[in-house]
């Protein structure tokens, strides 16, 4: 049951302080982010940078070069005086998926475009950045709120594109037989924790507040902010972890249609799914993948690359559910914003030690709800352009909750709303039992 909104529009938007955010604060943020991009692709070789392993994904380069035709297209064309694009040509290269600003490359063919090399594509970020840093630096304080606002999308727009940087390279370099890390001098995952046995946590049912409301970004999917009327639930203490999952895998989990969707098990069995993405088993022993290499499951390690259908299975064979997303926010609201996020530089789930209360809420993979992609009431996507940001994929995604180990600490927050198709399996998703009171 929902009721009254508490306030409307489609704002990107609110300052930190309700009003507009100092330029300089602005333009530091700006430049942090673009150097953290450009650490995240300097371990990779030009090859690296153009592969494109399957459709859902994209080529390291072509990241590298979207995010930047973003601040080209929406800050600098149309506000910065006499700006020349870099090249005619980009436009149509590096469009994503804004039908409003003209037509683009499908997204599968990506990886074909071997033009322009990955030192030309530099030399455009470079370009952008130059041109921000001289547009920035003319307005000063009278840099229109408007803009502001689209810069500081551009800015978590950027950081959603490093998140994707890692999942994609990930996907691209497991497809290789020679086992390659994205780096071997990554913090490792600490072996021989002890996996303190998951509590249910009951959480009483309420009229309760879901959705953005308070000063700071947020996407406009966020709000408006909402009434919700919850149940009693009870949701798990801490993350499923690859041991539990493991005993899914031997108790014949993928080989049980009654506890799958019907969507799920015609999936699973056309892709021949035995277990999680990068999951191996060598003889009697199971192996993974990591942005490090390959070695050993850990089994106190949250379990990660599961889909949506497979999240569900293993609910279901739990005798559990998947939490909604209301109720996934209503238990982490007190929760504080920390965890295994990028800044860790682990890029892996970690294994979770002993610790009362709910636990791993942020973090480490993203969460799994039950709940489908939809408007929230009252919701109306912005004017424009960007107005295809988010809007136009509330159709056959479901939400996911929380941030993981490749989200970077400084974008994510307790109503933070991702979202994949429900076969996705190389985001770093895992899942939170819950079930009813």
């Amino acid at each position: 049951m929902v009721s009254r909104v508490e306030s409307s529009g489609a704002m990107l938007l609110r300052g930190r302080n309700g009003s507009a955010r100092p330029d300089k604060w602005l333009s530091q943020r700006y430049q942090t982010i673009r150097r953290m991009t450009e650490r995240l692709a300097a371990p990779l070789s030009p090859e690296d940078c153009l592969v494109q392993s399957m459709p859902e994904a994209s080529p390291v380069k072509w990241h590298l070069a979207h995010t930047s035709w973003f601040f080209e297209t929406f800050v600098l064309q149309p506000h910065a005086p006499g700006y020349k694009v870099f090249h005619p040509s980009f436009s149509y290269l590096f469009n994503s998926y804004y039908n409003a600003v003209g037509d683009r490359v499908p997204r599968p063919r990506r990886g074909l475009m071997s033009r322009p090399g990955l030192d030309e594509v530099h030399a455009y970020r470079s370009s952008v950045d130059q041109a921000m840093g001289a547009y920035l630096d003319a307005k000063g304080d009278g840099l229109p709120q408007a803009v502001a606002d689209v810069i500081e999308l551009g800015i978590n727009h950027e950081q959603q594109h490093q998140e994707l940087i890692l999942t994609d390279i990930k996907h691209a370099l497991a497809q290789n037989p020679l086992y390659p890390a994205y780096r071997d001098d990554l913090a490792t995952s600490a072996n021989g924790v002890e996996v303190q046995a998951m509590e249910w946590l009951r959480v009483l049912g309420r009229l309760s507040w879901i959705g953005h409301g308070v000063p700071g970004f947020a996407f406009d999917n966020e709000g408006p902010r909402h009434q919700v009327y919850l149940d009693d639930f009870q949701i798990g203490s801490r993350l499923v972890t690859c041991g539990e999952f493991l005993e899914f895998i031997n108790q014949g989990g993928y080989d049980r249609p009654e506890l799958w969707l019907s969507d799920g098990w015609n999936q699973s069995q056309s892709q021949g799914w035995k277990a999680p993405l990068y999951w191996e088993q060598i003889e009697d022993a199971w192996w993974l993948r990591t942005m490090t290499g390959f070695r050993p499951i850990d089994e106190a390690e949250p379990v990660c690359h599961v889909s949506f259908y497979e999240a569900d299975a293993f609910a279901r064979w739990s005798n559990a559910r998947l939490p909604t997303e209301a109720e996934w926010e209503l238990a982490v609201a007190e929760q504080p914003l920390e965890g295994n996020f990028l800044d860790t530089g682990c890029l892996h789930p970690r294994a979770d030690g002993p610790c009362d209360g709910l636990r791993q809420g942020f973090g480490d993979v993203w969460e799994w709800t039950r709940s489908p992609y939809t408007p929230y009431p009252g919701s109306q996507p912005i004017s424009g352009a960007l107005g295809e940001y988010n809007a136009k994929f509330m159709c056959n995604q479901m939400v996911l909750r929380g941030g993981s180990c490749a989200t970077p600490a400084s974008h994510i927050r307790a109503t933070y709303r991702n979202f994949f198709s429900p076969e996705t399996r190389w985001q770093f998703a895992g899942l939170r039992l819950a079930k009813d009171s």
